[in-house]
């Protein structure tokens, strides 16, 4: 009896610990939430997330952005594919998870893969088309060029562009570099071939690569010892786009994504009477300089295309037009003439890559009675003459009228020219940040407070404090008293140079008068 007392007792332990041992993972299951497939991390998971995925890919995403829509659909597909494998497809929503996304140095369309638990060294993955792109992107990391090795007639003959590379040797470090830009595309159809009849039907020699469209040739690319990854990936990409590439929905993501940032936009109605003579210009123009600016033409009658043109402040009735613009600092050069051909828009875009060309600088028209308000309402032209007057301190809001944020600031702008109303050396204004171009250093977003003080150095001080109007009135007196010593330094070192000019001529003159 006692026998079976023990085996009864030892048999319950061994149920309540077989239980406890469950029990964690049936809560870990719990604290994985998926959808369709994609784990939804947070800040309390993503550890654990990546000590349990020997490889997870991430997608960072903002909910309210198209592009992340598409991804998201993307990984949906793809995360039903990768069902039983050791790749788990994860989401991190940055505008929720802002803490996490800031650890990581993360931002909205960030796609990363995660291998083994590092946090520290993900992989980056190209933003994905279509659920076969994330496939094609994964079987090309764990494969070798040999994978590549396919039989030419079906690309040959196909539509989409095929990148097709010529190799002597398979063992040569061009493949591992045509390997390397296969990966980081795609999207693009890759393929290496050894067959002499390949080579010879095109008239070329060995270690070349081909871009291939229905069976027709459209560029050749020898390699070099000194070839790069990003140099034939810089030569694919630009080849797989038309030399002058019409802004769409479609090809949108294309045009960002490309990796040469020199755009030359043409702004054209495509239904005007010298469309196919200033087109045609443009797209020989654009042939000369092919690696080094993507040509892109808006068209100004399509009403999807409003927010570009507004965006590079484009409307149509200023058509045609041609902006050139760098996709890393944002300034935008304009073509200075009404003659569109295609002398004229070679010699603007030398001069741009030249560094000659000179930023245009947008400005809106002046207001009637623009200083006649309690609030002055500056635009590009008077801007640096109202802010920079060195017996005035103006203190001046930047905004952009789209900005729930500016627009919040507007009544409170009011207030501050009422309180100082009976100072005429204070000057309070605000500028359409979006509507005029800023030839100043700006630091942080929209909307900005800039307080320009009343000295002959042309300094501006950013308002770092709280919005509120006690706050921007001490603000203020503090910087005016500030300026007031500075002031006085700036009147003695004034002196000093002038008295020192003046003892100059005087010396001159004495020199000349006992020449004579």
């Amino acid at each position: 009896m006692r026998t079976l007392l023990l085996l009864g007792v030892t048999a319950l332990c061994l149920c309540v610990l077989v239980a406890t041992d469950e029990q964690p993972d049936r809560q870990v299951d719990k604290s994985f939430p998926e959808k369709d497939g994609v784990l939804q991390l947070k800040k309390g998971n993503f550890n654990r997330a990546l000590r349990r995925h020997k490889q997870l890919l991430v997608h960072f995403y903002g909910p309210l952005s198209g592009e992340g829509h598409r991804v998201s659909a993307a990984f949906e597909g793809a995360a039903a594919e990768l069902q039983g494998s050791e790749v788990k497809l994860a989401a991190v929503d940055v505008t929720k998870e802002k803490e996490l996304a800031k650890e990581l140095n993360a931002t909205d369309a960030t796609i990363r893969l995660y291998l083994s638990g590092d946090k520290h060294n993900p992989v980056p993955c190209p933003v994905p088309r279509s659920s076969v792109s994330i496939l094609t992107w994964l079987k090309r990391r764990e494969g070798s060029a040999a994978d590549l090795i396919a039989e030419l007639s079906q690309s040959e003959a196909s539509e989409e562009l095929t990148v097709v590379g010529f190799f002597k040797e398979l063992d040569h470090e061009y493949v591992q570099v045509f390997y390397a830009a296969a990966i980081d595309l795609p999207d693009v159809s890759f393929a290496v071939t050894q067959n002499n009849e390949v080579i010879s039907k095109y008239g070329l020699t060995h270690d070349v690569v081909l871009l291939l469209k229905k069976s027709k040739l459209i560029q050749a690319y020898k390699m070099m010892p000194q070839t790069s990854k990003e140099e034939l990936i810089v030569f694919i990409t630009v080849y797989q786009m038309e030399p002058v590439t019409e802004y769409t929905g479609k090809t949108a993501a294309q045009i960002l994504s490309s990796p040469v940032l020199n755009h030359a936009l043409l702004f054209v109605n495509k239904s005007s009477g010298d469309f196919a003579e200033i087109h045609s210009a443009f797209n020989s123009a654009a042939e000369t300089f092919r690696l080094k600016i993507v040509f892109v033409m808006v068209n100004v009658d399509e009403p999807r295309n409003g927010r570009l043109m507004e965006y590079f402040r484009v409307r149509d009735f200023e058509a045609p037009l041609i902006r050139l613009v760098n996709l890393t600092n944002h300034v935008t050069y304009h073509l200075p003439s009404d003659t569109l051909d295609v002398e004229t828009i070679q010699e603007f875009c030398k001069s741009y890559l030249e560094g000659k060309a000179k930023p245009k600088m947008q400005s809106e028209p002046i207001p009637e009675g623009w200083d006649t308000k309690p609030v002055k309402e500056l635009v590009g032209v008077t801007l640096e003459k109202v802010a920079f007057n060195p017996n005035k301190t103006v203190f001046v809001l930047f905004y952009l009228p789209y900005s729930q944020e500016s627009r919040a600031l507007f009544p409170l702008w009011e207030e501050l020219a009422e309180a100082f109303e009976e100072q005429e050396d204070v000057v309070v204004a605000r500028i359409d940040a979006s509507a005029n171009d800023i030839n100043m250093s700006m630091q942080g977003s929209y909307p900005s407070l800039c307080l320009f003080p009343a000295l002959y150095a042309e300094r501006m001080v950013v308002y770092p404090g709280k919005r509120k109007l006690k706050d921007l009135v001490r603000f203020v007196n503090k910087e005016m008293e500030k300026a007031k010593k500075d002031r006085v330094k700036e009147d003695e070192d004034r002196k000093k140079y002038i008295d020192a000019i003046k003892a100059e001529e005087a010396k001159k003159a004495n020199e000349t008068k006992d020449e004579l």
